[in-house]
C-alpha cells in the first residue's frame, strides 16, 4: 500500500491540498496501475525557514538514491 508525502511551504488551505492529495493518488494509482484504495497521501508543512535543513538538504544530495525526481532549484 503506497503511501505519498508531500512536503510545502504552509499557506494553503485544507480545500487546495485535498485537491493536490486526490491529484498525486490518481497520479501514482494510474502510474502503478493499482486501485486508487491502495494509496494514501499526507501533505507536510515546512515553514520556509526550516526548508534547507528538513528538505532541501536531504532531497538534493547527489547520494540520496530514494529521490528520483531532484529540485529544479538551488539553495
Amino acid at each position: 500500500m503506497p503511501h505519498i508525502t508531500v512536503q510545502m511551504y504552509p499557506g494553503r488551505d485544507d480545500k487546495l491540498k485535498k485537491e493536490v492529495a486526490d491529484a498525486v493518488a490518481q497520479a501514482a494509482s494510474k502510474a502503478l496501475e493499482r486501485g486508487i484504495e491502495h494509496f494514501s497521501v499526507s501533505i507536510e508543512d515546512v515553514p520556509q525557514d526550516e526548508w534547507k535543513e528538513k528538505v532541501y538538504d536531504k532531497v538534493a544530495d547527489p547520494s540520496n538514491k530514494n529521490v528520483f525526481v531532484k529540485p529544479g532549484y538551488t539553495m
